[in-house]
């Protein structure tokens, strides 16, 4: 496919299993096509999707596609940090109750939770406290997991990134700015844009559908992508699954913004195209959840998020 100027690689590869070899062979295709070649000395944080320890095995990013890019990174002399802000817990909780320490074991790969906040200056006035863990890093490698989301109907690369907002104030955030005109899609954007380049690798071995971010049915779509942009990365996924703008509040805003990557006709396949892949039979959720979330349930999700840490 030639390359329209201005074009967004988008690299999409069939891969039909979790297979520690097959997925770093695949993983390395993905960042070739996308000429993701990093220096030695690059301080990398990885940035999976570690939502919850509650059926983590189909909700979080799977180990064996993280294992396969912080071996990536690390044979190019990176410095790599694995980092989340799960909604409850701390990121090695989640992790290790995920597999994570099985296949991370023997690399020199630290996996944290993103604290430190610092107050990032949102477009409509209010602050939201963004993770100097991942704002002080040279480059992010977004790891989201493809899997709908009750209230977004989907959640992909840009709101993967939301989990760099530190500790309960995503929480406050729902309840601040949900429901509110386009208040939490701005604010989700915003955070990307303050953040360090986010290339993204996707993974939709098997995807979450029905349902989510976690509490969905596995689908075997048996996809890797990558993309030096998270929103072309979703543009191509949206595409892929036949959605439109008007379904998903996160793409609005994203093309209200004339982001890169943001409409479908700006996107490169220098591998494999949307239309090699099975998703006729994936289910979006046919109505949205309420963004914003009600005072006790904020109250009784900071408390568990600090009874869950305590046993981490």
């Amino acid at each position: 496919m030639s390359a329209a100027s201005g074009a967004v690689p988008v690299a999409l590869l069939t891969c039909s299993e979790y297979e520690p070899d097959k997925v770093a062979g695949v993983v390395a295709r993905l960042f070739e096509a996308i000429d993701f070649r990093p220096s030695a000395g690059v301080r990398v944080l990885v940035k999976p999707n570690l939502v919850s320890v509650l059926k983590s095995g189909l909700a979080c990013t799977h180990p064996i596609v993280v294992h396969a890019a912080c071996r990536y990174l690390l044979d190019r002399g990176c410095k790599v940090t694995v980092g989340d802000s799960p909604a409850f817990g701390s990121a090695g909780f989640v992790a290790r109750r995920s597999g994570y320490f099985k296949y991370l074991k023997g690399m020199d790969v630290p996996v944290v939770t993103l604290g430190r906040p610092m107050p990032l200056k949102l477009s409509f006035g209010a602050r939201i406290g963004v993770s100097r863990d991942a704002l002080d890093q040279d480059l992010l490698l977004n790891l989201p997991k493809l899997k709908c989301h009750a209230q977004m109907r989907m959640s992909l690369g840009v709101k993967n990134l939301f989990g760099c907002v530190a500790g309960m104030r995503k929480g406050v955030a729902h309840s601040r700015f949900g429901e509110r005109e386009n208040r939490f899609q701005a604010m989700i954007n915003e955070v990307m844009l303050a953040l360090p380049q986010a290339v993204t690798l996707l993974d939709g071995i098997t995807a979450m559908h029905k349902s989510g971010p976690v509490r969905g049915k596995p689908y075997a779509l048996k996809l890797l992508g990558a993309s030096p942009s998270p929103v072309a990365m979703d543009t191509a996924m949206y595409s892929l699954l036949g959605l439109t703008p008007d379904l998903l509040p996160l793409w609005q805003e994203s093309r209200a913004r004339k982001l890169p990557g943001a409409r479908a006709e700006d996107l490169l396949y220098p591998l494999q195209e949307p239309s090699e892949f099975d998703a006729a039979s994936f289910e979006v959720p046919k109505k949205r959840d309420n963004v914003a979330f009600r005072p006790l349930r904020l109250i009784k999700s900071s408390f568990k998020r600090v009874v869950t840490g305590l046993r981490k």
